[in-house]
């Protein structure tokens, strides 16, 4: 997701939505999680929170209501790019709101997700899209901030895995290939794989409503950069049918095969409700690839 043409879209969004029971799963910025043999899928949609969907394999989705709801943690508006990640006291969701990075707690990957302290992360800064890596037993989040378009920076965190430590705050990469700045000046929606030593940040560029809205990569020795944008970017870009793809995550599925979900147009003609699709990735000769060959899940009919 991305900054301000958004707003006056996404305010329209509920016009669009698919009903119910039937379609592709309506989710923009999806993230997915297993847990306990069951996907977890979690995206942009609903105006009132962060709407959760349950799979068995990958395939069919069932719809299992707000797994945050608005007024259970910080924002009153524009929820967007939640992650969700199993701690050691439950589940802890990475959410957007009113464009602050914020986060919530669960005992149930169903939710509800709530915080006592109703206060984004980094309230004095406007960004979003944040993602979180374990390097070393440390934690550390990538967001985009929201300044003169999007970029992405990086920073260390308390072990709490909310609380940020300002001192460590740093731009990672900006807008600066040709192919990213075709429709404003984004770097958006991080995503860290840690590969042979190496630190491959991958991201979204141009504005989501542009049909080459992409997924780039970069690369570095140390998890604070320098970083190198791949050559040959973007990575994926238009597969198939497919246009506005981008804002993905990855994940391993049950038979330990490396997943990307990402979203897409809902068509050539019309953004909305972008759709959720997943393909699969992996590395040749040091370097990430994204499979061209996704499948577009299914909700289970009622």
């Amino acid at each position: 997701m991305s900054h301000t043409v958004k707003i006056l879209t996404l305010a329209l969004t509920a016009l669009f939505l698919l009903p119910l029971g039937a379609g592709s799963v309506p989710l923009a910025d999806p993230y997915i999680l297993l847990d306990n043999g069951t996907y977890y899928a979690y995206g942009t949609h609903s105006d009132t929170g962060i709407e959760v969907y349950t799979s068995n394999d990958l395939k069919t989705w069932k719809y299992s209501g707000l797994a945050l709801k608005k007024g259970d943690a910080w924002g009153s508006k524009w929820f967007w790019a939640p992650e969700v990640y199993k701690t050691g006291q439950g589940y802890l969701m990475y959410y957007s709101a009113e464009e602050h990075i914020c986060a919530a707690e669960a005992k149930s990957p169903l939710g509800p997700f709530t915080r006592q302290e109703k206060t984004p992360m980094l309230p004095e800064w406007k960004a979003i899209d944040h993602t979180l890596v374990i390097i070393n037993g440390r934690p550390r989040i990538y967001f985009s901030r929201i300044r003169n378009g999007l970029s992405i920076w990086t920073a260390e965190l308390e072990d709490d895995l909310v609380t940020i430590k300002r001192k460590t705050l740093k731009l990672c990469i900006a807008p600066s290939q040709k192919w990213e700045k075709k429709l404003g000046a984004v770097n958006e929606g991080a995503a860290v794989l840690q590969h042979n030593g190496k630190f491959h940040l991958t991201y979204s560029a141009n504005d989501y409503q542009s049909q080459d809205y992409g997924i780039g990569c970069a690369v570095s020795n140390r998890a604070t950069g320098p970083w190198k944008k791949y050559a040959d970017n973007p990575l994926l870009q238009k597969p198939g049918k497919l246009v506005g793809v981008g804002h993905h995550c990855f994940f391993y599925d049950k038979n330990k095969v490396l997943r990307v979900v990402f979203h897409a147009h809902l068509n050539q003609k019309n953004i909305h409700p972008r759709q959720m699709h997943i393909t699969t990735a992996g590395f040749k000769n040091g370097k990430l690839e994204i499979s061209p060959d996704y499948f577009t899940p299914q909700l289970q009919k009622e």
